[in-house]
């Protein structure tokens, strides 16, 4: 089971970039399967966006009305396109299975990928 992330790099505020999630292995399509960022010099890894089985979506509040997930079934890829990109927004994004965790928050899973870096500049 590997995941596939990339699409990252340097962007100004206020612009946008596309990460995709390309999977082998397994069918992204069973899966909730999440985007994850890690800030710079933060170990926590917070949740963003994600997408269940059923297509059904959910993100962090910070996010909402910026950034949008989608899936491929045929490519077995799922999508973030992130617009109106903010300074805050800089991290290292990995996607992954989702699971719950002790706190009812989401969690990455067992299956993720190494991560592709966005840096937005002010």
């Amino acid at each position: 089971f590997q995941l596939q992330a990339s699409g990252g790099g340097l962007v100004q505020a206020g612009g946008s970039l596309t990460l995709s999630c390309a999977a082998s292995g397994f069918s992204l399509a069973r899966y909730a399967i999440g985007w994850f960022r890690q800030a710079p010099g933060n170990e926590r890894e917070a949740f963003v966006y994600l997408i269940n089985s059923s297509g059904t979506t959910d993100c962090v509040d910070s996010v909402k009305g910026r950034f949008a997930i989608s899936r491929d079934n045929a490519k077995n890829t799922v999508y973030l396109r992130m617009n109106d990109l903010k300074v805050d927004d800089t991290g290292l994004y990995f996607c992954a299975s989702v699971n719950i965790g002790v706190d009812l928050d989401y969690v990455p899973g067992d299956r993720r990928g190494q991560g592709t870096l966005v840096t937005v500049s002010s």
